[in-house]
């Protein structure tokens, strides 16, 4: 899966999230990334997913951006909760967390 950064910006794009309130869709948001998740859960074969790490930043001027850096960061804290590796990039280094 590549990337879930796009996939969540999809999702909230289809929500119609970045015009209406959190509290109008994320009912909605939340149901469908739990779906994916419990597919996933079930699984028998290997899915590999590339993310964005979105917290290390500034806090983004936008209210845009400061959605999607927290929707987005707890997806990854969610999909990370179900995997059995999870591993960050940084300047070319490989770290198992």
């Amino acid at each position: 899966v590549d990337c879930l950064g796009t996939w969540v910006t999809a999702l909230i794009d289809r929500l119609d999230g970045w015009e209406r309130p959190v509290a109008h869709w994320r009912a909605e948001f939340d149901a469908q990334v739990e779906a994916v998740l419990n597919e996933l859960a079930v699984r028998e074969t290997d899915v590999i997913a590339v993310t964005n790490e979105v917290g290390w930043s500034v806090v983004p001027e936008h209210v845009s951006g400061r959605l999607f850096r927290d929707v987005l960061g707890t997806v990854n804290q969610q999909w990370a909760a179900l995997s059995d590796e999870v591993h960050l990039v940084v300047a070319g280094r490989v770290i198992t967390l």
